[in-house]
């Protein structure tokens, strides 16, 4: 019996309406993701305009306040392979939303410190709340595109909503600040990161096999990548290009406040400049996203990091007013970058090995931006703040000998 008109157009009406439904769940990933990387994202960066109130508070030195950052991002870098792999057991969605609610909780805490090793603490669970975003997020937004070009561009979104997060939170951490005591500023920061986790929360009811991990079929290969470097050398060139963009973001946003201060800028003031920076960090995944389609990946890696260099020296150097001018295109150079190393992992590893090497890469890059802000306190200390940010300056440059092994390793 040959099918009639009325079953074919049955058949077509259920391939469309899967379609649909595909892509309604494809985008509520992307929401979910964005929305995590939005708030974890902004969490982290509002530390920034804290510490230099936590250092008058408690006379603390360089090395003591690169230590606080050394406690949030090491946690953060160190349980990025953990979490990845209790994702696996009990799911992905489950461990993201565990990992904010810890994170919230750790900030809801901070108004009530009283010793600064209290707030060590608190940092350290703030790391471990914040370190299943990133693996997590990218692991589920790059099974969810399955085309280069789309899933590029996803990825690119969720880094531009991470500098959203970037934004929005310094600022208006410095206002409450301004407005409150730094502990109620806290509280509600705190507040708001709880309604942002109900959000995410409801975006996430029902997702259903998306929240789940699958568990890698070849594990000798997994184990490949993740120890050896015959047949991945471009991928481990891009993790070490990485690290070195990590480390010189990391360190340099966290003593930018107390150069800002030696040349008379208040809380409000340092929070200002950090959204300038910030929002040209939103601009530079796009512009970077553009320069990598017109020059290529590596030659927008050279110019991005160059530029990099050249404006931590101006920071350097120019009074407070024009330093806030040249705020925005250091942003776009300082975290331009990181968009097109983020999302040139996939092209480098085997699907099956996505999730690994996304947290191989994450766990890299926060474990070098954990260690330098201590080393970099200890120069501060000992010599002057100027050594230090030349130093920072100059580590930009080196990224560029190691374009070499990714030339012509990108479609």
């Amino acid at each position: 019996m040959q099918p009639t008109i009325n079953d074919h157009q049955v058949q077509l009406s259920e391939k469309s309406n899967g379609i649909h439904h595909e892509k309604y769940l494809t985008r509520r990933t992307l929401l979910i993701g964005n929305l995590a990387h939005f708030l974890h994202d902004g969490f982290t960066d509002m530390l920034y305009v804290f510490f230099p109130v936590w250092q008058a508070q408690w006379s603390l030195s360089f090395t003591q306040i690169g230590l606080f950052k050394t406690l949030v991002s090491g946690s953060m870098g160190l349980f990025q392979i953990p979490s990845g792999l209790i994702a696996q057991r009990v799911g992905r969605i489950r461990v993201l939303l565990a990992g904010t609610a810890v994170t919230g909780l750790a900030v809801l805490l901070f108004g009530w410190v009283t010793q600064p090793w209290l707030l060590g603490l608190l940092l350290i669970l703030s790391g471990v709340g914040s370190s299943v975003q990133h693996p997590i997020s990218s692991a589920l937004i790059s099974d969810a595109y399955t085309e280069v070009k789309g899933r590029r561009r996803a990825l690119s979104a969720l880094n531009f909503t991470g500098d959203i997060g970037k934004l929005v939170f310094p600022a208006a951490a410095a206002f409450l600040i301004s407005c409150f005591q730094w502990p109620t500023a806290s509280r509600l920061l705190a507040a708001c990161g709880f309604l942002l986790l109900l959000i995410l929360a409801l975006a996430a009811k029902g997702l259903g096999p998306t929240t789940i991990s699958p568990a890698p079929e070849n594990k000798p290969a997994a184990h490949k990548l993740l120890l050896g470097w015959k047949g991945y050398q471009a991928f481990w060139s891009l993790a070490a290009i990485g690290v070195i963009d990590g480390a010189t973001r990391m360190a340099f946003l966290t003593f930018l406040p107390f150069l800002l201060q030696e040349k008379g800028a208040g809380v409000n003031t340092i929070g200002f400049a950090l959204a300038l920076i910030f929002a040209g960090g939103a601009t530079g995944k796009l512009v970077c996203g553009i320069l990598a389609t017109r020059v290529g990946i590596l030659r927008s890696v050279i110019i991005t990091e160059s530029l990099t260099a050249l404006c931590i020296s101006g920071m350097m150097v120019l009074s407070l007013g024009r330093a806030l001018l040249l705020a925005p295109l250091l942003g776009l150079a300082l975290n331009g970058t990181s968009s097109v190393l983020y999302g040139s992992v996939p092209e480098l590893v085997p699907e099956k090995q996505r999730a690994q090497a996304f947290s191989v890469f994450y766990t890299a890059v926060l474990g070098s931006g954990a260690i330098v802000p201590s080393v970099y306190g200890l120069i501060s200390d000992f010599m002057s703040l100027q050594w230090t940010v030349t130093i920072i300056a100059l580590g930009a440059l080196a990224t560029l000998p190691l374009t070499l092994p990714l030339r012509g390793r990108f479609q």
